[in-house]
Formats: structure tokens, sequence, C-alpha cells
């Protein structure tokens, strides 16, 4: 039996999630912004309509903003978090197994299922209807033998609407009649810097890919692109992950609501970023072994002085307690701080991630996480606990004392599914 992976993608999502809420909005032009409502993360397809890119800062279309009467809404991640969940545990029913790739992507193995096996288009709308019906979200579906034609699929489901969003590339002759006419730079896993090099080979279409011999691409670039090039001719290379591998680094930055000049603001920041990265180390029963902390002016104000700094050290033993990693980011911090400049944005990096059940490897005297004293890892994973269930928590007092540094988000919507006291509320005339 043929191998059938799916690639479900909501369509603009954080836009869409908006709109769930406001319906007003509609096929009028949205945008979603950054954290600190900095660039464009987001964009609905009349945003798209107008030339407006990704990722492009907001002061550089804000004429074009009130020109065409753009709606602007800040982050709102706890929302987008829950209706990814949603949409997540709407899919589960479809499949035997699913691969939570992203936010707002998930890959389903169909292999097997019948009323796939007898009409797959026709289960991809049924999937699409029920997915729009359970959550008002809009997606599009490609399917093929590998997850990376199930991507492909996608990415035609998207662009062409005769489509109906939804595409199987399972028949070879379909498979090449799209290969020919999509620019290589469209393949999953190929980047720009990829795609030049393929370029200057005379590699410009995914057709022109698909018929390289594999030996001639791993020795040009690498195995992962020539396992792209089994995966373009259906020979699967890439399993679906049904439980999320844990991350091997975190990382966790944001530039601030306003400059911040003194230590004690920046570190108060930092503190903030220290507690929430060690939080997800907790999440994933792991303990990091190196920390790396940055800091920066604002790179645009061109006009202004400009410094950056970055510190790293290895821990004497892997721990995820936030108090024993926010005292080593306070030491490194008071090393690369200068006064008097306007600081902009920070950040905080764990690494050398491991399982807190692992030996690992230490040096001959080096302590282990293992002779950490058992309350403490009670007493963070009580803190946890506490912060879970309590939208505001508890928390490491430095990052309490003066929060006026965080984010703007003049923009951002309620809290509609997440908190009793901002529901959609539906008035009866």
């Amino acid at each position: 039996m043929q191998p059938l992976l799916a690639l479900v993608d909501c369509n603009n999502f954080y836009v869409s999630c908006e709109r769930v809420f406001r319906p007003d909005l509609v096929d009028r032009p949205e945008v979603v912004l950054s954290n600190n409502d900095g660039c464009v993360v987001s964009r609905s397809q009349e945003v798209k309509d107008l030339g407006i890119k990704m990722g492009v800062p907001l002061f550089q279309i804000q004429q074009r903003v009130e020109q065409h009467h753009i709606k602007l809404f800040s982050s709102n991640y706890a929302l987008y978090a829950d209706m990814s969940a949603r949409v997540m545990s709407t899919l589960e029913a479809f499949a035997p197994s699913l691969e939570v790739y992203s936010i707002d992507e998930a890959f389903l193995d169909l292999t097997g299922v019948y009323p796939c096996r007898q009409d797959p288009i026709a289960y991809g709308q049924r999937i699409k209807k029920a997915v729009f019906r359970a959550t008002g979200i809009p997606v599009c579906i490609g399917m093929g033998p590998t997850k990376t034609l199930a991507k492909l699929a996608n990415f035609a489901a998207k662009k062409w609407k005769k489509t109906g969003g939804v595409l199987d590339l399972s028949d070879s002759a379909r498979r090449i009649k799209l290969m020919k006419i999509v620019p290589v730079g469209e393949v999953w896993g190929i980047g720009s810097r990829t795609t030049t090099k393929l370029n200057q080979l005379g590699i410009y279409t995914v057709w022109d890919l698909a018929t390289q011999p594999t030996q001639r691409i791993q020795e040009q670039f690498n195995i992962v692109v020539a396992r792209t090039v089994l995966e373009l001719n259906g020979i699967a290379c890439l399993e679906l992950e049904e439980i999320a591998p844990d991350k091997q680094q975190i990382v966790c930055s944001r530039s601030f609501g306003r400059r911040l000049l003194h230590y004690h603001d920046l570190f108060s920041a930092m503190a903030e970023f220290v507690s929430r990265a060690a939080e997800k180390l907790r999440q994933q029963n792991s303990v990091a072994g190196y920390v790396t902390i940055f800091i920066r002016t604002n790179i645009f104000a061109e006009h202004e002085p400009q410094y950056q700094r970055s510190a790293s050290r290895k821990l004497a033993f892997p721990t995820q307690d936030t108090r024993v990693i926010l005292g080593i980011v306070d030491r490194m911090l008071s090393a690369i701080y200068k006064p008097n400049y306007s600081y902009y944005k920070c950040g905080v990096q764990l690494s050398q991630i491991r399982s807190e059940t692992s030996p690992g490897q230490t040096e001959l005297f080096d302590f282990t996480h293992n002779n950490l004293p058992e309350e403490n890892r009670l007493l963070m994973k009580t803190v946890d606990q506490i912060n879970q269930r309590f939208p505001k928590g508890i928390a490491i007092a430095t990052t309490r004392i003066d929060e006026t540094w965080k984010p703007k988000a003049s923009s951002k919507s309620q809290s509609f599914t997440t908190n009793w006291k901002e529901l959609v509320t539906a008035h009866c005339k």
C-alpha cells in the first residue's frame, strides 16, 4: 500500500484567529504585529495583494496603513496557542497518527484510512470543512507519499484556487506537471543560499532538482538535500514524529516598550527571560549546561550611540533551577553592561540541553545535578504548577519591581478563549 501523508496548514493563522471573533474584518486588510508592535508577522490576503512583505517594520509602511485603512493587531499568543490546540484536536479524529509540526501546521498519516483510499480529495475537503466548522480557521491540505511532496502539494493548494484548497500528488503525472512550473526555492528545506547555488548549476525548477542523481547532489551539497531529491521522487526519508523532540536550544528575548538606561531595569527584563526559559526547560524535563546572554541598542536609531555585547558561560553542573541560572546571568550582565547607552533589546539562550535523568559526561571533580537537594527541584515544580493555575502566579522578585519595560501591545485583542472576564458577549436586539 502506497503511503499517503497530508500537511494541513492554517491560512494566515494569526489573522484568521482574530477574524474568528471579529467577523466584521473578513475581506478587509488586516495585519498582526510582532512583539512591541514592531514588524508584520501575519497578513491577510488583502494585505498581501498590496505588496506588503512579511517581516517589514511597521514604521516603514505607516503611510500605506493609513492610506488603505489596514487594521492592526498586537500579537496575542495566548489566543493563538489555544486556537492551535483546538485545530490539532479536531485533526486527531481524521488520522491514526499526527505530527504537530508548528503552531499552524500538522502532518497526518492517512495511509490505509478507508474513506481516504476511496477518494483522497473528498476526504481532504471533509477535513477542511470540519476544522472550519469547529474552529472558524480556514486551512489548505496537501497530500503525497512523502512529507516533502505533501508540503509541495500544500504550496500549490494555497497558490491556485482551482484546487479548492486540497491537492493530492500521489499521481506521478500530476506531480511532474506541477514540478515543472514551481521554482526550486519553494521546496521544503531549500533555503535562499541553496537556491542560488542550485541556479548556478542550472537547476531552476522542482523538476530539475528531482531528476538529479542523488549522489551528485550529496557531493555538491549534503545528505539533507540528497534526501530531499529522494522524497521528491516518492521515496520516504522523513518519518512522522508523533512525539515532539526536546529542544536542543531554548531562546527567550524581546525588545522593550521603552529604552532602558539603568542596570537594574535591564536586569529586571533579563530575569523575566531567564524565568521563562527555565520554565520551558523544566516542561521537557531537561537541564542546561551552557548559558548565553546578549544586550543591544536599537540598530535602526542611527543617530544614537550603538553598543551590543554577548557573554557565555559553561555551568559547573547542568541545572534547571531558575535561581542558579539567574545568579550566573547577573554576573555576566555586570561584566558586559555599559552605562550611558539606551538599550532596546536583550535575551538569554540555554544550550547543551539534556534529559534531567541522563548522567551525561562530567569532569572528575564536578558535581552533577543529582547531587542537588531534592527540595530545590520540588520548589521549582511547585512554582510552575502555581503559575499554570493562576495567571498572575509567582515569580522572582526582581521581575516584578518594574514592568514598564515590557513590550507595547497597544492593539491587542481580548483573551476570548483563555480568560473568563474576556469571553465573547452576544447582544440580542
